[in-house]
């Protein structure tokens, strides 16, 4: 971790890592949590495996949806780590996204009260981490990584 090129977030999750792991690998409940709401997500391509898209789109209204994000999987440890970058899109072309470039690493470990859900967005120079972060990266991080809380923990309640 380089803190003048990443932003990280880190939160303890209330349920197994298995079920977290599925919050971020089944597309009906990724839309559940992954934008800020009331913003609404929808999953056109969740391939969770090295090389494989992630494409989604939002709405603000849930009748018009546009595009959202079009990425890649680089890495992918089952129940384990995601690593994902919107630098490539799903067809593998090189991209320069907006607002910014990045490349977002996903940890799970176990923790005595359910998962340590751990983010590192990396950020190719000071000043696309500084724009990423003025932007709102740890409200918006944060706040997604809390509705996935609340997926994962209802999940993990039943």
């Amino acid at each position: 971790m380089n803190p003048d090129l990443d932003l990280t977030l880190e939160r303890i999750i209330h349920a197994p890592r298995a079920v977290v792991w599925n919050a971020w690998t089944d597309p009906a409940r990724f839309e559940q949590w992954w934008l800020p709401a009331p913003t609404m997500c929808r999953v056109d391509h969740l391939e969770v495996r090295p090389g494989g898209a992630l494409v989604t789109r939002m709405s603000d209204d849930g009748v018009a949806f546009a595009p959202h994000m079009d990425a890649s999987f680089l890495v992918v440890d089952k129940i384990e780590r995601i690593v994902f970058t919107n630098a490539i899109d799903s067809a593998w072309r090189p991209v320069n996204p907006m607002p910014v470039s990045m490349t977002a690493e996903i940890t799970l470990s176990d923790h005595p009260d359910g998962t340590n859900y751990r983010v590192i967005v990396r950020h190719g120079d000071s000043a696309s981490r500084d724009r990423h972060e003025e932007l709102g990266f740890f409200e918006g991080w944060g706040s997604v990584a809390g509705q996935l809380a609340a997926v994962a923990e209802r999940r993990a309640a039943r």
